[in-house]
């Protein structure tokens, strides 16, 4: 007969409520439900949130998070520290402007794969379960990411990668490519209207490490006409939630960025 790790079981069954439940669970449900101890329990699900398995929603409630609903949703360690930073900030963020919210981190062959997401809750909206990555140079988090990289490393990202157009907006063009990224790292944030997917909007910021490095970056994907409507509104918000994210994850503004 197998033997079981009771906490390692413990965990599981956790895991297993949250993803058959429809609304956020709380911490008492969890106990009625498994029979732990209400300390027990609370520490479980503490871990599952630091380590980005699970996201706290509101007082004492908690849901998977999307990322493993949708799989593949296994994150590294620091992916997951940046998740459980990120996602109240995120929340709030689509609260206040009604739209997506992603987080996404850079690969290694430059693009950036999405790791959370807050989905818009109008009826139109812009949304995606793609697997794949955002293509660094006609994405909004992708050019965030390439503005704060190695000079180096974005010459060789530019040097391998095809550029193709996938709306009539696209820009495709390395010198004007080159002055949009000089011009995001001047203003601190980028807007790709409609260059990726016709009708969207992608509005996105750096998201700084303790050091000031950028280790990810914040984007709303819009409707582009609710864009059109108030785009001062958005740039700020953006720019507000990478700023907040940013200190939660130790960045003081005061220190100089890379």
């Amino acid at each position: 007969m197998t033997r079981e790790v009771k906490s390692a079981v413990r965990t599981l069954e956790i895991l297993e409520l949250l993803a058959r439940a429809r609304e956020p669970v709380a911490l008492r449900e969890v106990v009625v439900e498994l029979g732990f101890p209400k300390s027990s329990a609370h520490a479980l699900l503490q871990t599952l949130v630091s380590r980005g398995y699970a996201a706290r929603s509101g007082a004492d409630r908690y849901v998977l998070d999307d990322a493993l609903r949708q799989g593949p949703g296994w994150l590294d360690r620091s992916e997951a520290q940046l998740v459980a930073a990120a996602r109240p900030v995120m929340e709030g963020l689509r609260d206040a402007l009604g739209e997506t919210v992603f987080v996404g981190v850079r690969t290694n062959a430059g693009d950036v794969r999405r790791i959370e997401k807050c989905v818009s809750r109008h009826a139109i909206r812009y949304d995606t379960d793609r697997q794949e990555p955002a293509p660094g140079y006609c994405s909004a988090m992708g050019r965030v990411m390439l503005a704060h990289w190695n000079p180096a490393a974005v010459q060789r990202y530019f040097a391998r990668v095809k550029m193709a157009a996938h709306t009539r907006f696209t820009v495709t063009d390395r010198r004007r490519i080159d002055a949009i990224l000089a011009q995001i790292r001047s203003a601190g944030y980028a807007v790709l209207d409609q260059e990726y997917v016709l009708g969207a909007t992608g509005i996105a910021a750096p998201i700084r490490d303790r050091n000031g490095t950028v280790v990810a970056v914040i984007d709303v994907g819009a409707v582009a006409q609710r864009y059109a409507a108030q785009p001062r509104a958005m740039i700020e918000g953006v720019q507000r939630a990478a700023a907040a994210i940013s200190e939660r994850l130790g960045y003081r503004a005061a220190r100089r960025a890379v």
